[in-house]
C-alpha cells in the first residue's frame, strides 16, 4: 500500500469508518449488505461503549437488582423467600456473560460480511484519508463514528477508586455501603436505582431543578415521589463545589455549605464528544465546543465526510447512532433514505420505575402549538390490570395537537419501556388518536393503557376515572 494515497478514484474503500461503536457498526453492515467495500478502523472492542461500558452492562446490573427487589418483597406474592446478600462476583460474571456472547455474535457477524476491521487507533489526516499507526487508508467516503467519553467537572479528579465513573462502576467487586451520586440524568438515576436495591444509602446531587430534566415535568415529579418511597435521597437545585478525601471515603461539598460524606462519588455529569487529538479540527472539519456539526443528513462540511453517533449535537442514545449509521450507508449507495426524526427518536430510562418517552413533552409542545393548541390526557396505570399484577404505579401521558395527531407519549411505571415500540410508531406515524383507538390491544398486558389513553384522548374513555 502506498502511504498517504489519497486519490479517490484508487481508493482503498468505498466507504471507510472511524469507530466501531453502534454508529459506525451499523453503517458498515449496511453498506457491506448494499455492496460496497468496507473499512472500519477501531481501537477497543467492536461494540464500542453501548456494549461494552454502557447500555448493555448497566441493564444487567438493573435486572439484577429487580431480582433483588423482588426477592426482597416476594412475601407480597405469597412467596417466601430471603435475600441473603448480592456476590457481586457473581453479577459481574452474569453481566460479563451477556456482554461476551453479544460481542461474539458482532464479531462473527463483521466478519461474514467481508468488513476489513482495521486495529489501532486510527487519526483524520485528510478529507478523505485516515491513518492508524504507521498505515495509511484511504475512502470515498468518510463516516466519523468515533463516540463519547464520561465527562467530569472542571477541578474535579476521577481517580477511579474513591471518585469514580460509570465504567468503573461497572467493574465495582463490591457493593458499596454508601454513595454520592454526581448528576440526576439517565446515568446517574439508573446507578442510583441499582446500589439501592443492592443495600446502599444513595444520595443524588443535582444542579438542576429535577430529576431526568429532559423528560417531562410528570414524569420527573413522579420518579422523584418513587425515589423517596424508596429512601433515595436526592437534592435538586444543588451545584456540586467540590470534594475531599476522608478516612472512610469522600465529603462532598454543595452550594450553601452544606457537607455530605460516603464511601464513594458516583460523577455521572453527562457524556463529552470523543474528537480531541483525532485531526478533525486541523482538516477543517466544522466544530462546535467538541462536537462535530452535521446537517440532517448526517454530511460535514467536508465533501464525502459524514458523523454519526454521539459526537454529533443531540441526543447521546446508542440507537440514535444505530439508525443514523444504517441512514448514511443508504445515502452513499444512492437510495435517499428520509431524515430522522430527532424528536421520533424514543428515549428509556430504566430505573426503578422505568420512565420512557417519544416526541414533544407538554412544555415543548406548548412552545410550539400554543397552550390554547394542544391538548393532554393522563391514565392512571391503577387502572391497568397488568401494571396492577406486577404491583407497579404510573401513568401513560399523551400530548396532542388540538385536532390533530400525538406529537408526545410519556410512560411512567416498571417495565414500560417495553411499550416505547408502540409508543414510538404512533409519534412516527403522526397517529392519530381515532386511529389508535378502534385497535385491539392483548388483555392484560400493559400495552392495553396506551390503547386505554388513546380511548380516553378520543373522548371515549372506559377504564379511567374522570
Amino acid at each position: 500500500m502506498t502511504l498517504g494515497r489519497t486519490s479517490v478514484a484508487d481508493a482503498d474503500y468505498d466507504v471507510l469508518i472511524l469507530g466501531a461503536g453502534s454508529g459506525g457498526y451499523a453503517c458498515a453492515l449496511r453498506a457491506a449488505q448494499l455492496g460496497l467495500t468496507v473499512g472500519l478502523v477501531e481501537k477497543g472492542n467492536l461494540g464500542g461503549t453501548c456494549l461494552h461500558v454502557g447500555c448493555i452492562p448497566t441493564k444487567a446490573l438493573l435486572h439484577a437488582a429487580e431480582v433483588a427487589d423482588s426477592t426482597r418483597e416476594s412475601a407480597q406474592f405469597g412467596v417466601r423467600a430471603t435475600l441473603e446478600g448480592i456476590d457481586m462476583d457473581g453479577v459481574n460474571s452474569y453481566k460479563d456473560g451477556v456482554v461476551s456472547r453479544l460481542f461474539k455474535g458482532l464479531t462473527g457477524l463483521i466478519k461474514s460480511r467481508g468488513i476489513t476491521v482495521i486495529e489501532g487507533e486510527g487519526r483524520l489526516t485528510g478529507p478523505k484519508q485516515v491513518t492508524v499507526g504507521g498505515a495509511t487508508y484511504s475512502g470515498k467516503h468518510v463516516v466519523l463514528a468515533s463516540g463519547s467519553y464520561s465527562r467530569s467537572l472542571p477541578g474535579l479528579d476521577i481517580d477511579g477508586e474513591r471518585v469514580i465513573s460509570s465504567e468503573h462502576a461497572l467493574r465495582l467487586d463490591r457493593v458499596p455501603s454508601s454513595v454520592i451520586v454526581l448528576g440526576g440524568g439517565v446515568i446517574g438515576c439508573e446507578f442510583a436505582s441499582v446500589w439501592k436495591s443492592f443495600g446502599a444509602d444513595v444520595t443524588i446531587i443535582e444542579a438542576l431543578p429535577r430529576l431526568v430534566a429532559v423528560e417531562d415535568e410528570a414524569s420527573s415529579k413522579a420518579l422523584e415521589r418513587a425515589f423517596r418511597k424508596r429512601k433515595i435521597d436526592f437534592r435538586t437545585g444543588t451545584p456540586f463545589q467540590s470534594v475531599k478525601h476522608t478516612e472512610t471515603g469522600v465529603a462532598v461539598t454543595v452550594e450553601g455549605g452544606d457537607v455530605i460524606e460516603a464511601e464513594l462519588l458516583l460523577v455521572a455529569v453527562g457524556r463529552g464528544p470523543s474528537t480531541d487529538g483525532l485531526g478533525y479540527d486541523e482538516q477543517g472539519v466544522a466544530m462546535e465546543r467538541g462536537f462535530v456539526l452535521a446537517d440532517e443528513r448526517c454530511r460535514t462540511n467536508l465533501d464525502g465526510v459524514y458523523a454519526v453517533g454521539d459526537i454529533v449535537p443531540g441526543l447521546q442514545l446508542a440507537h440514535r447512532g444505530f439508525q443514523q449509521g444504517i441512514f448514511v450507508a443508504e445515502d452513499i449507495a444512492g437510495l435517499d433514505p428520509q431524515p430522522i426524526d430527532e424528536a421520533g427518536i424514543p428515549r428509556v430510562t430504566y430505573s426503578h420505575p422505568e420512565i420512557a418517552s417519544v416526541g414533544l413533552d407538554e412544555a415543548k409542545a406548548s412552545e410550539k402549538y400554543g397552550a390554547d393548541g394542544i391538548e393532554t390526557v393522563t391514565y392512571d396505570l391503577g387502572g391497568n390490570g397488568k401494571s396492577q399484577i406486577l404491583k407497579t404505579q404510573g401513568f401513560v401521558k399523551l400530548v396532542r395537537q388540538k385536532d390533530g395527531p400525538v406529537v408526545g407519549i410519556h410512560l411512567v411505571g416498571d417495565r414500560v419501556g417495553e411499550l416505547i415500540g408502540e409508543a414510538q410508531l404512533i409519534y412516527n406515524w403522526e397517529g392519530h388518536a381515532e386511529d389508535v383507538a378502534p385497535l385491539v390491544h392483548a388483555h392484560p398486558t400493559q400495552n392495553e393503557a396506551l390503547g386505554e389513553a388513546h380511548l380516553a384522548l378520543a373522548g371515549k374513555p372506559l377504564h379511567a376515572h374522570s
